[in-house]
């Protein structure tokens, strides 16, 4: 069973401190050569004049009412930016977006780095009124607070579900997208109680990542946690680390959890490198024992989706949905 990219409407609604917002509203950022910049005009209008004051991953941060040059390092921060109509100027290079994000390759925007290392240059040239970043670029906050008002967004894995809705929300109130933005997570709250309630006898799944040939497993409370902790399916493994590469496994750790359903990301497809399939890491004589192989039920996840950018709006949508379908 292949389980594609699909976009759905789905979320939770729990509260954690990790970022919330302060104060009221915000504008439009508006981008180099982005044809959705002839809008922001108006939305920027339609927003509060005053400035948005944040807490963010680490620290607080005071927003410009109207931040018009935008940088961000955070695939998932892009995902839901663009799925706002909010442009923005500078981008990390990945030669890997998938065709909806394909524009962001072009010379329309600066491109500022990697995920990891930020062109402090090429950041700075842009004079950017805000900088956001998560996750993999979490550890250049330092230096690029020195440039600009930046603002590390990043997920907080163990409470994904309500953390994500914060960091939305604070995305919806900076630039003026409130209203849209309340309605998708309103209807993604809805989808994830339904999704929990048909995991209910449904057996156990596990969630594993191929790269290189390898595997590792991942359990609740890791970067793919929201399989188990919201959405109800049940551990197939019991003690596996939070750490974010998960823990090392074999084809033998898979006969013995013999998980119901078996979810698959496949790390080589997701960063654009050549590797063994990870159909051929987990077609041998052990896994195709398993219950989930007999009754196809290895779902393949869509790797951009829950790698590269899993704390987009549509992405989190897409995972819910996918693990709903799972459970059909």
């Amino acid at each position: 069973m292949r389980s594609n990219s699909l976009r759905h409407r789905l979320f939770g609604a729990l509260v954690i401190p990790a970022l919330f917002v302060l104060g009221a509203c915000g504008g439009t950022a508006a981008g180099s050569g982005d044809s959705t910049a002839s809008s922001s005009a108006s939305s920027a209008a339609a927003a509060s004049a005053e400035p948005v004051t944040v807490t963010h991953a680490q620290g607080t941060a005071t927003i410009p009412a109207t931040p018009r040059t935008v940088v961000v390092f955070d695939i998932g921060v892009l995902v839901t930016l663009d799925e706002l109509g909010v442009p923005v100027a500078g981008v990390p290079q990945l030669d890997t977006l998938p065709d909806s994000l394909a524009e962001y390759r072009s010379d329309d925007y600066a491109k500022v780095g990697s995920l990891f290392e930020p062109d402090y240059e090429k950041v700075a040239a842009l004079d950017p009124d805000l900088i956001i970043i998560a996750g993999r670029s979490s550890a250049a906050y330092p230096e690029l607070s020195k440039i600009s008002t930046t603002v590390d967004l990043t997920v907080d894995y163990e409470n994904f579900l309500s953390s994500f809705r914060r960091r939305t929300e604070a995305l919806g109130t900076i630039f003026g997208k409130q209203d849209q933005v309340r309605q998708r997570l309103d209807a993604l709250e809805t989808t994830v109680g339904e999704v929990a309630a048909k995991a209910q006898g449904k057996g156990t799944g596990l969630v594993v990542l191929t790269t290189g040939g390898k595997l590792s497993a991942y359990g609740p409370g890791s970067r793919f946690g929201l399989v188990y902790d919201p959405l109800g399916v049940k551990p197939a493994a019991d003690d596996l680390a939070k750490d974010s590469h998960g823990n090392a496994i074999s084809a033998e750790f898979l006969a013995k959890a013999d998980p119901d359903l078996l979810y698959v990301v496949d790390r080589d497809s997701a960063i654009g490198e050549s590797g063994k399939a990870a159909e051929q890491v987990l077609d041998n004589e052990l896994v195709n024992q398993t219950k989930a192989a007999k009754n196809d039920k290895i779902v393949y996840l869509d790797a951009f989706v829950w790698y590269i950018a899993p704390n987009g709006l549509s992405s989190v949508e897409a995972m819910v949905k996918a693990i709903g379908d799972s459970l059909s």
